[in-house]
């Protein structure tokens, strides 16, 4: 795909990405502004990164060290804007950040999602990407509904 730029994440994105937000319902859009401003502001060691389509913010993800771990990380959030899902945009967002991770000498990458039918895809956009599935919690966000953990070594 071309027309596109993976980038970290800056205040002119917000506004973007809470299009994103809304249109996905990932998290509720206001909260966008406060989970980015230590990462703005530099005090925080996540990645923040924004997916630019013709040179609008249509895409990002969040990546955070693991507590008391030594090199693995965790990708809490992961979104596309619908309208462009199927481009390979997420795929471009999820390399990005296993680059950065490798240039930093990290060892691995986790994401966490719901093993729902609803989430099938989502599950199957990481098994494509080279994750494999590690564990599985039952009924963990609610009765009925398993929280799935991905890994992949960097």
């Amino acid at each position: 795909m071309t027309n596109h730029s993976i980038q970290q994440t800056t205040t002119d994105d917000i506004p973007d990405l809470q299009i994103v937000l809304d249109q996905t319902g990932l998290f509720p859009s206001e909260m966008l502004s406060d989970m980015l401003a230590p990462a703005l502001a530099d005090e925080n060691k996540g990645i923040w990164l924004s997916c630019h389509f013709n040179g609008t913010a249509v895409g990002f993800s969040y990546t955070v060290p693991e507590e008391m771990a030594d090199g693995t990380w965790n990708m809490l959030a992961l979104a596309v804007r619908p309208d462009l899902q199927g481009r390979r945009l997420g795929t471009g967002l999820v390399k990005a950040v296993e680059e950065r991770l490798r240039e930093k000498r990290q060892r691995i990458l986790i994401v966490d999602t719901s093993g729902t039918n609803q989430f099938a895809a989502t599950r199957a956009f990481y098994a494509r990407n080279g994750y494999a599935e590690e564990a599985r919690i039952r009924d963990f966000w609610a009765v009925g509904d398993d929280k799935v953990t991905f890994r992949k070594a960097l």
